[in-house]
């Protein structure tokens, strides 16, 4: 299964195609785009970002290859999809504002591939309700313990899940019914 690269690395790849966006940000908006739909292209950033201006990056890139991997991930029948939302390292608020960007990001990306009536189950469209509650929350709301600690990662699992769920809802499942016709 390939990796997800470094934020870091994504972040200067960013930087240095002039993109206006964090790695937590081109992760969610990639991972919105692919689970509503969207077309695997190597010139995402322009699809996901709603900008047909931005340069695609060059094969090899953090960027490629954030693609690649988040391609494999989302198909992998194990649930391998993982976030990539920076080192776990860095404070909780900064960790908890990383993942409200990645929410936001992913909502936009969504949108733009699934359109105004994606087909969701009852449970997709409640997670992606859910999604756009953390999309709007506060880092001033969390304090820096291990309830909220907790709270972070079981927040990060239930994005996690719910990005599956979206994906499969309007990728797998589709697909699947178009290899029974």
């Amino acid at each position: 299964m390939q990796q997800l690269p470094i934020a870091e690395e994504v972040a200067a790849a960013s930087r240095e195609l002039g993109l206006a966006a964090s790695a937590a940000e081109l992760h969610g908006a990639l991972c919105g785009w692919l689970s509503g739909g969207g077309e695997d292209v190597p010139a995402w950033p322009g699809r996901v970002l709603a900008d047909p201006a931005l340069p695609a990056p060059a094969p090899g890139s953090a960027l490629e290859r954030l693609r690649q991997a988040t391609v494999a991930q989302l198909d992998d029948g194990e649930f391998a999809f993982q976030l990539l939302l920076g080192d776990d390292g860095q404070p909780l608020r900064q960790r908890a504002q990383a993942l409200f960007d990645w929410c936001r990001s992913f909502l936009g990306g969504f949108g733009l591939a699934a359109g105004a009536t994606p087909p969701l189950s009852e449970e997709g469209a409640e997670a992606l309700q859910d999604l756009g509650k953390l999309a709007g929350a506060r880092v001033q709301d969390i304090d820096e313990d291990d309830e909220d600690e907790d709270s972070l990662s079981e927040l990060e699992e239930f994005v996690r899940v719910a990005t599956l769920l979206l994906h499969g809802d309007c990728v797998l499942g589709p697909r699947h019914r178009r290899r029974l016709n």
